[in-house]
């Protein structure tokens, strides 16, 4: 069953490689989506997966990319799209 979850990340996460990090994480796990920088300084993704590949993909992006400092991941359920693959949106 494919599911969507909408997270927003927080903490030093623009200006890091940290959408870059998300694609490669996603494409690892056969997520689908998007990635893209707020206007506040985080970070918004779209994901699509199964429940175990989005547990997977949330622990990444937590973990975040070798210069980023996380301070949070917040998540919700969303609707489902037509995404055929894992994007950088600017």
């Amino acid at each position: 069953m494919t599911l969507a979850r909408r997270y927003i990340v927080r903490g030093t996460v623009q200006g890091v490689g940290y959408r870059f990090f998300t694609c490669t994480c996603a494409d690892a796990l056969g997520i689908r989506g998007w990635v893209k920088n707020l206007p506040d300084g985080t970070v918004e993704v779209h994901a699509e997966g199964d429940e175990e590949q989005l547990k997977e993909f949330e622990f990444d992006l937590s973990r975040g990319a070798r210069y980023a400092r996380v301070s949070g991941v917040d998540s919700r359920d969303v609707e489902t799209g037509s995404h055929p693959d894992f994007k950088i949106r600017r």
